[in-house]
């Protein structure tokens, strides 16, 4: 359970995708201009991300290492193209909204990356949960930027009554985009910089304090 909870926390704070691996801009910049078709990328995404772990975590033994990257490829499609229909069937103004972006998480490198470093490698217990927390995190993450967006580009947040008089509309086109990322982005590394503990250092400890390996157990070093 503990290592299930810690796959989970990975994805979604320590080794969150897009806020820091930095990887999936893409989508993350062009489909957070609305919250409601930032939450619809998230979930087709966390979808495609999840099913695909599954997969290839189950068949990861019969997979030739020569033809995997391919494969995995042909598996994530699968999935993309299913969530595209289903988009399209049951939420058409969503898909009309996202358009190209849906058939793209083909080759989001989120999905790809996940399914080479962790699915290939692990069960599927472990790969199930590291597709929730991978796309938890993205999902988070893109909604976030989506509201932010929304609400400084339009005045609105989903379909709320104009919330703001003077809406700055650069935040809804691919300018705002990469602003508002940049600031997400800084204030998580701010956050994260001032959770860490700082070591405390001792100026005048002795040279032979260097050298004696118990540096860490050191009452004098903390």
């Amino acid at each position: 359970m503990k290592k299930i909870l810690q796959i989970i926390f990975n994805g979604i704070i320590k080794e969150n995708p897009v806020l820091i691996m930095m990887i999936g801009l893409c989508p993350f910049l062009a489909c957070s201009t609305s919250a409601k078709d930032a939450m619809g990328m998230g979930i087709a995404a966390t979808f495609v991300l999840t099913c695909s772990n599954i997969i290839v975590s189950l068949f990861r033994r019969l997979i030739p290492n020569e033809v995997r990257i391919p494969v995995f490829i042909v598996i994530i499609a699968t999935f993309t193209t299913i969530v595209d229909y289903l988009i399209k069937a049951y939420f058409p103004a969503l898909s009309e909204s996202l358009g190209v972006f849906i058939p793209l998480i083909v080759v989001n490198c989120i999905i790809l990356a996940r399914a080479e470093a962790f699915a290939s490698k692990n069960n599927v217990l472990y790969s199930f949960f590291d597709g929730i927390g991978m796309g938890m995190g993205f999902f988070l993450a893109i909604v976030i930027l989506g509201i932010i967006r929304q609400f400084l580009g339009s005045g609105m947040i989903f379909n709320s009554k104009e919330l703001l008089k003077n809406p700055l509309v650069i935040m809804i086109l691919p300018p705002g985009g990469f602003l508002a990322a940049g600031v997400v982005i800084t204030l998580i590394k701010y956050i994260e910089n001032k959770l860490k503990k700082p070591n405390k250092i001792i100026s005048n400890l002795p040279s032979s304090c260097e050298g004696c390996g118990l540096k860490s157990k050191c009452v004098l070093s903390r």
